[in-house]
């Protein structure tokens, strides 16, 4: 049962404003240093066999942050890369959500052709047949990391949970957050999702003071369009180093 770790990388100066694509010469900024030094402390004890990067600069310096000192070559995988968006890579995205596109990449996604580039449908296609590789390759008893970008993270996830592609907004996950997904001989079992280690995301919403002196309950916060989520939500099952809280299959 191969068990692999879906790490988005850290936050860049361009995340939640610009459509980064496979833009090259991007990094992390300081906040996404940080974010990868301290998912490195967290996942110390969890031995790792191998550690599959989408080859843009943001995932390798992500990837080489959270290995620290461990003897483990970075694989570059370019089926990890991110969504080829064509002609929409480098637009604001507050621009792009008044394109008509944009309400079909975030309601029929599996209809969504970006304009000279790639379907989203044929992310999912390769980023899965990638993590199947790498199962096969590494064997059944490996726990391996992939460091990618968010909506290829989101794909695969939705494909772990019998998700059709239509459904796969639903997924959140956050500048260096980690999900885990353990791979059985009947079916995946997702064991954590956008798991950031920080439960600020459960707070109660901030009201201003005079929508609460009105009785006006707080508007929630807006969700980041796809591809620059930036927030710290978590949902959480098992450990990976100690398995499924129960295994039916």
């Amino acid at each position: 049962m191969p068990t692999v770790l879906l790490i988005r990388h850290g936050l860049t100066a361009a995340t939640g404003k610009i459509l980064s694509g496979r833009t090259p010469g991007l990094h992390l900024d300081e906040r996404g240093i940080h974010q990868a030094e301290a998912l490195r402390e967290r996942l110390r004890p969890v031995p790792l066999a191998a550690f599959v990067v989408s080859p843009l600069e943001r995932c390798r310096e992500t990837a080489s942050l959270v290995l620290g000192d461990r003897a483990i070559e970075l694989l570059d995988d370019e089926r990890l890369s991110e969504v080829d968006y064509g002609e929409w890579t480098g637009r604001e995205i507050k621009a792009l959500a008044h394109e008509r596109l944009w309400g079909v990449v975030q309601v029929h996604p599996s209809a969504a052709q970006f304009p000279g580039g790639e379907a989203l449908r044929a992310t999912q296609a390769r980023a899965v047949d990638a993590v199947r590789d790498w199962n096969a390759r590494l064997g059944p008893d490996a726990t391996w990391a992939l460091c990618s970008h968010g909506d290829v993270i989101k794909a695969v996830l939705a494909d772990a949970l019998g998700l059709h592609l239509d459904q796969f907004q639903r997924i959140h996950v956050d500048p260096c957050s980690l999900s885990v997904v353990r791979y059985t001989a009947l079916r995946p079992l997702v064991l954590r999702v956008n798991d950031t280690g920080d439960l600020a995301d459960l707070l109660p919403p901030r009201t201003s003071r005079r929508r609460a002196h009105r009785g006006v309950p707080a508007r929630p916060a807006t969700e980041p369009p796809t591809g620059a989520s930036a927030g710290t939500s978590t949902v959480r099952a098992a450990d990976p180093t100690t398995g499924p809280a129960s295994d039916p299959a």
